[in-house]
């Protein structure tokens, strides 16, 4: 009976328990509600692992094969000995590891269930820094071969703190794994390729992989929205410090209005003013195609060439804003090039990290998806991995499938032998210039009219404008912007039917535009019914009924319609194909819903604004290169879909 109490605490930690407490009643000795309520709360302080009391801390400065010294934190439990020793398992990042003091430690190391379970916790601060010397590099480029001893990638810094681990703390059994988010899942990915011979497991989530399709860009459009990120990633750290040192570079915002502040920052020549000391915003200017400074900071090349790799289990979620990219192109990459290597993928309907915070009822924006979503993934599936290649056998039979993946639209886990599945058929849409999302061509075309002095907002939430990284808009309701005139929009009939989508959506764009230059950005909707009942858990604002789901979105810079490389204007007027692909979905969109389509040339401040006069570098274009631009949307255009076979 505890052990099935324990496992629902262990669910169901931080949510509201009324309606399990229900099912759970049923239990022998349980029929009084306020005693089991009493039990569940007793035995889950009782049960709750501390770390303080259950690990040791030892301090290392672990010295790289060039001289320079990385900081490293390192919790060892405190039954380890040479009977009971414990695999390795480490973050490293440039985000801070904090708990700098020799005696401070967090409460749990990665997640209740992994203290629980117990592993050698390692944190290091990358080169540059916080507590760790030497010279910082966005997306370190990969040394490959390294002609001489001492040069050095983080690839190169992961093999020499994992030797050095092995070899000096005490009590470890000669496996190590190595997990990060974001930034972090770039260290984890290129850990992968430092061949030391211990690292057995590898889960890089949400990794960074190519600065040129994520994050910063997206098919060559400046991501804006990450306009007050650069102080955190231009600024070199003078020496080891415990602080944020590059708090002084922030831009004075006087206003709480992120839409009319991000407008009055344009073009982003302002940009360059505020930024000029940063050395990242500067790269970003000089470098404004796919040229070789972007290339060398690719890791999937690397991967691809890689040989003897450790395990894989990549993550990410559907409604990541940062690096959705990276994840599904990691996993991929395997795929093709080591089909011989351990190598499973977990999506699940979560915003950036968010796999890795409990929030009990778990929404994206406003959509709710069910309860404790990251709980169980973290102790049924990211634990079951570590687990079984860092203490068990380590063969291939981890009892995780090749991949674990969220239906958005069914709001429920589903598994696949292989991903992308082949049980699907292709299904064709068309853009009716009548408004309809047809499965057959039209004549004529849809037009609009373009203007940058009034771009179309990508969000209603002015809340998320401000902050680090635009996150809620990927599942937003678009409504707001189907009643704009600059924004094209096209559905079915109510479906008769389910009908799941899954893997890649691929945009072949027909149009023309009286300008030279032009970006498209495309949205695949699911429109719900307009009786549609409200979540009991949403806000007393959302009302359900009619909403406009954001399933997936992506933006194309028209100028890269032929190569990243080498960008070429528009000739105006003139019709030209502009294909793209959508990010992986898996959704369901259900009988009594609609399936939609938007297209507009702005998306504002999630991307900077394109002048529509072809200008060689968008970001020392002048005011007076932004010029109003109709554009046409013919009815040969279409998305490509592909439909998951029930």
């Amino acid at each position: 009976m505890f052990s099935k109490l324990y496992n629902f605490i262990d669910m169901q930690s931080n949510i509201q328990f009324s309606k399990k407490l229900i099912s759970l009643g049923k239990l022998p000795g349980m029929k009084n509600k306020l005693t089991l309520l009493f039990i569940l709360f007793a035995f889950k302080g009782f049960t709750q692992v501390n770390t303080k009391e259950n690990y040791t801390k030892m301090q290392a400065s672990i010295t790289m094969r060039d001289g320079v010294k990385l900081f490293t934190n390192i919790y060892i439990p405190k039954d380890a000995s040479a009977t009971n020793s414990y695999p390795i398992l480490m973050n490293r990042t440039c985000y801070s590891i904090g708990f700098y003091g020799k005696d401070e430690m967090p409460e749990v190391m990665h997640s209740p269930s992994f203290t629980k379970e117990k592993f050698i916790f390692v944190e290091q601060d990358v080169r540059g820094r916080y507590m760790s010397e030497g010279t910082w590099t966005n997306v370190t480029p990969q040394v490959n071969p390294k002609a001489k001893p001492t040069d050095i990638d983080e690839s190169s810094d992961t093999y020499d703190t994992i030797d050095w681990l092995i070899k000096n703390v005490p009590n470890n059994n000669g496996r190590v794994g190595i997990h990060g988010i974001s930034y972090p899942g770039f260290y984890t990915v290129v850990g992968a390729l430092s061949g030391h011979p211990a690292l057995k497991a590898v889960s890089p989530q949400a990794p960074v992989t190519d600065f040129f399709f994520e994050d910063f860009h997206h098919n060559g459009a400046f991501t804006l929205g990450y306009g007050l990120t650069f102080p955190v990633f231009g600024v070199q750290h003078p020496q080891p410090t415990t602080e944020n040192w590059f708090n002084f570079q922030f831009p004075e915002i006087k206003t709480k209005d992120g839409f009319e502040w991000y407008k009055s920052m344009q073009p982003l020549s302002k940009f360059s003013e505020q930024y000029k000391d940063n050395f990242f915003w500067n790269e970003i200017v000089q470098h404004p195609n796919y040229d070789d400074f972007w290339k060398k900071r690719n890791t999937l090349p690397h991967l691809k060439a890689a040989k003897n790799l450790p395990a894989f289990m990549t993550v990410g979620g559907w409604f990541d804003a940062e690096d959705l990219f990276g994840p599904l192109n990691v996993y991929q990459t395997i795929e093709k090039a080591h089909p011989d290597t351990y190598n499973t993928i977990v999506m699940g309907p979560f915003g950036h990290g968010d796999w890795a915070r409990e929030s009990g009822h778990h929404f994206h924006s406003n959509v709710y998806f069910g309860d404790s979503i990251s709980t169980f993934y973290q102790s049924q599936i990211e634990l079951r991995f570590f687990k079984h290649f860092l203490k068990g056998s380590g063969d291939k039979n981890s009892g995780l499938p090749d991949a674990y993946m969220f239906d958005t639209g069914k709001k429920e886990w589903k598994t696949f032998e292989e991903y992308p599945s082949k049980n699907v058929e292709k299904m064709t849409f068309y853009l009716n210039p009548n408004g309809k999302l047809d499965k057959s061509a039209a004549k004529g075309a849809a037009e609009y009219i373009s203007d940058p002095k009034k771009p179309v907002p990508y969000t209603e939430d002015p809340d998320q404008i401000l902050g680090f990284s635009p996150r809620r808009y990927m599942s937003e309701d678009q409504r707001f912007a189907s009643r704009r005139t600059d924004v094209l929009t096209f559905e079915t009939d109510e479906l008769s039917e389910n009908i799941t989508l899954t893997g890649s959506v691929m945009n072949h764009l027909k149009i023309s535009t009286s300008g030279t230059d032009a970006d498209y950005f495309v949205k695949l909707i699911d429109v719900y019914p307009g009786e549609e009942p409200n979540s009991e858990f949403a806000s007393n604002c959302t009302t359900y009924g009619g909403y406009q789901q954001m399933v997936r979105s992506e933006v194309m810079r028209a100028r890269f319609r032929n190569s990243f490389s080498e960008p070429s204007p528009l000739k105006a007027n003139t019709l030209t194909n502009i294909d793209f692909k959508l990010q992986d979905v898996l959704h369901t969109f259900k009988k009594g819903h609609k399936i939609m389509v938007q297209v507009q040339s702005t998306a504002f401040p999630l991307f900077d604004i394109n002048p529509q006069k072809y200008v060689p570098n968008i970001y020392q274009a002048k005011e007076n290169d932004f010029v109003k631009a109709t554009h046409r949307v013919f009815g040969t255009s279409s998305i490509e879909v592909m439909r998951l076979k029930e």
